[in-house]
């Protein structure tokens, strides 16, 4: 299995599978390989001669790579990218898993997306996915709200696809500037995600919503797993919201990657928290060698 994309030198998927793998006892590994949308083709070469069971595509890839495989999840279709893959005997399925691992996480914590109100702040790849799913599985109403970028011409385009794939699901395009409407979408929602990097370091001190807004019976969810905890987060647990952080979606997505890969095998993604005190033992044993 192996991560393809350019910078890939920064991730951590490689230790985080290579760890679980051998956690379980499996005969995997994890590779990334720094590769450029022109080198794709050569990839999709790779893939099929090496035998590679599965794995996942970064930026700047995804679109070229939800090109060159032989067939599209839903999700992935209607995005027109795919994040993973699956390789079975040559056929070369991809997915998108940012908003399957999304809804995945939320369903773990008690809180299924049918027939919701769900309102989503921002428009960017991982935004984009968490709209899609939510529409495929069932969400009442997917209100999103963006800047007035190029990302909110995405967004419009999402609305559009998703008007004739999933039309029992209503959605809208707001400016989030527009903070009445925000104010009105809030109060009316059951589900309020950050599909932003604000809350992310180092902007772990900003918050797109006022605290006065969050009431006990809202859900409010992150996509920023680092802090922990946002402040949104934070603020939405003072209130006594169901606050979810983006800890739980991130480990969600690698176990929709391993699961649909190891079908015949048993595979666990250990928590991404049990990873960290792995790496900072193993830290801290170097530390006390070098003394």
């Amino acid at each position: 299995m192996a991560l393809f994309g350019t910078p890939v030198g920064h991730s951590g998927s490689p230790a985080m599978y290579n760890f679980s793998f051998q956690h379980d006892g499996l005969d995997y590994a994890y590779m990334a390989f720094d590769v450029t949308e022109e080198e794709m083709p050569k990839v999709f070469d790779s893939i099929r001669l090496f035998k590679m069971r599965g794995g996942n595509f970064t930026m700047p890839c995804k679109n070229i790579a939800a090109e060159l495989v032989d067939k599209l999840s839903p999700a992935a279709e209607i995005i027109g990218a795919c994040n993973a893959f699956v390789n079975d005997n040559g056929v070369i399925t991809g997915y998108i898993t940012d908003g399957v691992g999304f809804v995945k996480n939320l369903e773990l914590n008690g809180v299924p997306v049918k027939d919701k109100k769900v309102v989503v702040l921002g428009a960017g790849g991982a935004a984009t996915a968490i709209q899609v799913q939510l529409a495929l599985d069932g969400a009442k109403e997917v209100n999103i709200f963006n800047v007035k970028d190029k990302f909110y011409e995405r967004a419009e385009g999402t609305k559009a696809k998703l008007a004739e794939k999933c039309p029992d699901c209503v959605v809208t395009v707001d400016d989030l500037a527009d903070k009445a409407k925000l104010e009105e979408a809030i109060k009316a929602c059951d589900i309020l995600v950050n599909a932003t990097i604000m809350g992310m370091k180092p902007h772990q001190d900003v918050t797109l919503v006022d605290k006065s807004l969050f009431r006990k019976d809202l859900v409010v969810a992150d996509t920023v797993y680092n802090p922990e905890k946002t402040k949104m987060i934070l603020e939405a647990e003072e209130a006594g919201c169901k606050a979810i952080g983006g800890e739980g979606m991130l480990l969600q997505q690698g176990e929709q990657l391993t699961m649909n890969c190891l079908l015949e095998k048993k595979c666990r993604l250990l928590s991404i928290r049990n990873f960290r005190k792995h790496r900072q033992n193993k830290y801290i044993h170097k530390r006390r060698m070098r003394e």
